[in-house]
């Protein structure tokens, strides 16, 4: 490993980073991670910050879990990599996609499709849809429907049911055929309404309303995440996924459940799904399906959607899609030790009992800091807190001003992240509440710099 003078001069010299302006990231080089123990990590001066990002949404066991990391070894050992086209395969991933045909027996979901992560799992699950349909006999069903605010992953298909400008503008045109509808969220929506219920219903009025205007033949699924995450942390009224599952249902519609961040106990129930009581037809997944520890997805699959698929006798559902690293043996290692791990841990009830800790300490930061407007969560170990410069007028905080909390809350001991307005908090699940505290203490610190 080179030095810290060799990293600091070269950082961001050489490579361009996800979701930056590369000249930004010169400007303003990234911090650069060394080291990580349980949930707190180092940068290359020694300094020691609790992860309120958890990584990025997937680390939700930390940073030291052995059990995931022996595994990942001893498989490197015994198998490092072969191939599940058609013909192949390997022991890992038989035994893993049994564990989650258990897991995932409550949300109604018996066969798993593997993908290399989250952008991966989104455009395999809208494949699937569209192939759906065509099996049936129903061609015509090709559109997609989303929620404004919602967050697919970053590849063609999921950029185009992406409900923010920032990942569609620069790469438009894209997949055509698909329509964003008004998300629940209270603080700012197009029918100035603050209740979540009364939201709620609006906004399944305008899906019933976007149905008959486009047809319901013609559209093949409705993608949503059970709490919108990178979007902000917007949580709907309990209402609301079960309305959309009714309206699908009726319309025959599939409903596919993007819980690329929910799955595996972030909102405090094991799937965001479950915690709302709804069984979707398809399911993406990834992030801490390994805790991050190794890149690797899987689309899972409702036993009804399955039946159409392996009952075709017209050669329509023959798939022409996977990755070269679909059920990769490592990652399949990786995941069943975290599966494993997750659920001896029990992380729902933690992340549950830590969440409600964290929202009620932001709630009471925001009665001191006029620069917060909004505080979003209650669900687990998902927050956000959206800042503004005229809390009457709601209006956005500009980039340096953020930019100046993230640093001195990062200073004071948390690493938080921003985007847009919003300081989005998606700690580990193994959390604790003294960790809770330090995350509640740095951002005070950043709130009153400013």
């Amino acid at each position: 490993m080179k030095d810290g003078n060799f990293l600091k001069e070269h950082n961001a010299r050489s490579m361009w980073h996800p979701m930056a302006h590369p000249a930004d990231s010169l400007a303003n080089p990234p911090t650069i991670v060394t080291g990580a123990q349980g949930v707190r990590i180092s940068d290359v001066d020694g300094h020691e910050v609790v992860d309120a990002v958890g990584g990025l949404w997937n680390v939700n066991l930390g940073f030291s879990c052995q059990p995931i990391k022996d595994a990942i070894a001893a498989q490197l050992d015994r198998l490092p990599y072969y191939s599940t086209f058609r013909g192949t395969t390997n022991d890992c991933v038989i035994e893993l996609s049994e564990e989650l045909r258990d897991f995932f027996a409550p949300d109604g979901l018996t066969r798993a499709f593997y993908t290399s992560g989250g952008s991966d799992s989104v455009e395999t699950a809208l494949r699937l849809a569209r192939q759906y349909h065509k099996i049936r006999g129903e061609a015509g069903r090709t559109k997609f429907l989303s929620l404004k605010k919602g967050y697919h992953g970053t590849h063609i298909g999921g950029a185009s049911v992406n409900g923010n400008a920032n990942f569609r503008t620069q790469y438009e045109p894209l997949l055509p055929g698909c329509y964003q509808l008004p998300a629940p969220y209270t603080y700012r929506n197009p029918f100035n309404e603050t209740d979540p219920e009364r939201l709620a219903q609006l906004c399944l009025a305008a899906l019933e309303d976007e149905i008959a205007f486009q047809g319901a033949g013609t559209i093949a699924a409705f993608i949503m995440e059970p709490v919108l995450g990178a979007g902000g942390v917007i949580p709907p009224h309990e209402s609301f996924m079960p309305g959309v599952r009714e309206i699908c249902s009726k319309h025959g519609i599939l409903l596919i459940a993007d819980e690329v961040i929910t799955a595996f106990g972030r909102t405090g129930s094991w799937t965001g799904s479950r915690h709302w009581g709804v069984q979707p037809d398809l399911m993406c997944t990834a992030k801490a399906i390994t805790n991050g520890y190794f890149p690797f997805g899987a689309v899972m699959i409702a036993e009804g959607v399955a039946q159409v698929f392996e009952k075709d006798e017209t050669g329509r559902a023959a798939i022409g899609h996977g990755y070269t690293y679909s059920g990769h043996p490592v990652g399949a290692a990786a995941a069943l030790a975290c599966l494993a791990e997750t659920k001896r841990l029990d992380v729902p009830t933690n992340a549950a009992a830590r969440g409600a800790e964290l929202f009620a300490g932001l709630q009471k930061l925001a009665e001191t800091h006029d620069v917060i407007g909004d505080v979003r969560g209650g669900h687990g170990l998902m927050c956000a807190v959206e800042l503004v410069s005229d809390r009457a007028a709601k209006t956005p905080i500009d980039k340096a001003t953020i930019g100046k909390v993230q640093e001195v809350a990062y200073q004071s001991g948390a690493m938080v992240r921003v985007s847009g307005p919003n300081i989005i908090l998606s700690p580990p699940l193994v959390l604790t509440a003294e960790d809770v505290q330090v995350i509640l203490s740095s951002l005070d610190k950043g709130f009153a710099s400013i």
